[in-house]
């Protein structure tokens, strides 16, 4: 999650490598009244913390963070990349600049779906130069990878075409969010039927935020929640924070999840979420120490699922 400093920098974009951005090539849309699929896989948390491992040892081999224009980020991507081929995604990589450095966004199509109802989830998968940003935002990174894999293991083919995106430059500014918007057509941006988006799912003293963007978006992440019985409170830490805010701007449904930055835990919180009152979310929020050891497993499984199971809902 970006900082939130008023001006921060924005984009100039130069290039852009692009061809499924609107995914209007791709066809297989499934009749209207098609039955409701089945219901949404458990998101094995090992699995999304093998990721996580695999981006700290890429931001250990490449000067200790995976920061925009940073030989990290791209190997960040790369690795997202390779694993999306292997599962049957169409990829895109889309290229802008920003401070002198080349940014990328990685766009993952999964076939088939009406492309004029498009889910869409996203992520930032950039850190801060000043570390490896396991928590923000590996976290929601990792778990939107495997939810796209668990999409191709499970042959999932809902009503709604799926696309997931990894943003490049997010703590920038969402430049490569903004980018990506930006870029869309009217027609284009109006076939986006929800955008979901995760950023710092796995806060080692966590909270369980939902956005409200969205009425019908939210009302599906709380109706996760209250079936393993665990409390929401509506998100406002983040509020224009991440990369949501371009497509809101752009009036494309948005929602998601958080489970805290820097903000401090009331007693109240402690109560119903457990934790330590007094401390924040994320002590490690923009640090060194945002390692694989900032990680509530809790956390990162319960909104792990719960990705999954926004991703199913809304796209049947």
């Amino acid at each position: 999650m970006k900082l939130s400093v008023p001006g921060r920098v924005t984009a100039t974009a130069v290039v852009a490598t692009v061809s499924l951005l609107a995914g209007g090539s791709i066809a297989g849309a499934a009749p209207a009244g098609q039955p409701a699929g089945a219901a949404a896989p458990d998101i094995p948390v090992a699995n999304v913390k093998a990721h996580l491992t695999q981006l700290q040892s890429i931001a250990t081999a490449n000067g200790g963070n995976r920061a925009h224009g940073r030989a990290g980020y791209k190997a960040s991507l790369d690795y997202v990349k390779a694993k999306l081929d292997a599962a049957g995604f169409t990829t895109t990589i889309q290229q802008f600049t920003s401070s002198g450095r080349t940014g990328y966004n990685l766009i993952a199509d999964w076939p088939g779906g009406d492309t004029n109802q498009v889910i869409m989830s996203g992520s930032h998968l950039d850190s801060v130069t000043a570390g490896a940003g396991i928590n923000d935002n590996g976290s929601g990174s990792a778990a939107v990878l495997e939810t796209a894999l668990a999409v191709s293991r499970a042959g999932h083919h809902p009503a709604k075409h799926l696309r997931f995106a990894w943003w490049g430059a997010e703590e920038l500014g969402l430049v490569g969010s903004r980018y990506y918007v930006n870029r869309l057509s009217t027609t284009d941006r109006s076939r986006i039927s929800g955008y979901l988006n995760f950023d710092m799912i796995g806060s080692p003293n966590p909270g369980y935020f939902v956005y409200d963007d969205d009425p019908a978006i939210e009302k599906t992440f709380k109706t996760y929640y209250a079936g393993l019985g665990v409390p929401t409170e509506i998100e406002t830490e983040g509020d224009g924070r991440s990369d949501h805010a371009p497509f809101k701007n752009a009036g494309v449904p948005v929602g998601g999840l958080f489970s805290g930055a820097d903000y401090v835990k009331t007693a109240a919180q402690a109560a119903k979420w457990g934790g330590t009152s007094g401390l924040a979310f994320d002590r490690c929020y923009h640090s060194s120490c945002d390692t694989t050891a900032n990680i509530n497993d809790t956390a990162l499984d319960r909104n792990s699922d719960a990705v999954a199971y926004a991703v199913w809902e809304l796209s049947q």
